[in-house]
């Protein structure tokens, strides 16, 4: 899955568009890389988005390509 519909999937991020926004902005690392909107999310991949002043790192646990309100939080967990 894209990293842009993996943020607003498992809602990191809001909207899609928000999400490819903060990876055009080079905001989004994915395991020590700087990661476009198309990179594939990999169960085990770490992703940490700057927001701001705010560095905030996951841990995807499970990639899926819908996910209810009660299940999105599933999908990964936050590290820092």
């Amino acid at each position: 899955m894209r990293l842009d519909k993996y943020l607003k999937v498992s809602r990191i991020v809001k909207r899609r568009t928000v999400a490819n926004e903060i990876c055009d902005a080079k905001h989004a690392v994915v395991n020590g890389k700087v990661a476009r909107a198309s990179y594939d999310v990999k169960a085990g991949d770490v992703i940490e988005l700057s927001f701001g002043g705010n560095v905030k790192k996951y841990e995807v646990l499970e990639v899926t390509e819908y996910a209810t309100k009660e299940s999105a939080g599933n999908m990964y967990k936050e590290l820092a």
